[in-house]
């Protein structure tokens, strides 16, 4: 699958770059108990942290607050997944799980403080590139709500956008029935690319633990 980032983002963020890991032949299912436990677990150590920390005190929900407001996004109005993750966590509105796929998705964006992106490949069509949205980029996201994406980053295809930072989209959601996928790590900008890199690795082999199949991965 080719994948492209716009130009015109790293003029705005010199030092952008994003995690990619292809997946194929995983089986998604109902998380094994080690899977909910870490990831309850995960969020309730968070809790008590936010009781004494502000949310931006944690780099990686300040750097991507930092991108967003540059690239023109909202940042009262809309923000990144991983920080509306923290916020309901603060609020003690703790994430249930929902399959092995999003469950480690979730997981990892709350253990590197980054948004994450998990799309059915499959169900992706054409070429991908990573752009800046205009009025004109609308989905039905996972919210269930219509989403415009203006001044957000997004991920399109053939049919449009499909993806972002902010919110998924319901037509390339990764279900019980998804065999190959996308994961997009839109990575802190400061990381460097070794660091990345080691990121990645271990990442992908958390999800093919649970999951299984084999990862593929590259940084943009």
């Amino acid at each position: 699958m080719e994948i492209t980032v716009d130009p015109k983002i790293k003029e705005i963020v010199p030092e952008f770059k994003i995690g990619i890991i292809h997946y194929n032949n995983i089986t998604v299912s109902d998380s094994p108990q080690m899977l909910k436990g870490r990831l309850q677990l995960f969020q309730e150590q968070l809790f008590f942290d936010l009781e004494d920390k502000d949310l931006f005190d944690f780099p990686g929900l300040l750097e991507w607050k930092l991108v967003w407001k540059a690239l023109g996004a909202d940042s009262n109005r809309y923000r990144p997944a991983a920080e509306a993750l923290y916020r309901r966590i603060k609020k003690q509105n703790y994430l249930t799980p929902v399959h092995s796929g999003v469950d480690m998705n979730n997981f990892l964006s709350l253990q590197y403080e980054i948004p994450l992106g998990l799309y059915d490949a499959d169900l992706i069509e054409g070429e991908v590139e990573i752009t800046v949205g205009t009025d004109s980029d609308q989905y039905e996201g996972i919210n269930n709500r219509i989403n415009t994406l203006s001044n957000i980053l997004i991920t399109k295809d053939r049919q449009g956008a499909f993806g972002s930072p902010y919110v998924d989209s319901n037509r390339t959601a990764v279900t019980e029935q998804t065999k190959n996928a996308l994961h997009v790590f839109y990575l802190r900008p400061s990381m460097d690319r070794d660091t990345a890199l080691e990121m990645l690795t271990a990442a992908s082999n958390m999800f093919t633990g649970i999951n299984g199949g084999h990862a593929e991965l590259r940084i943009l």
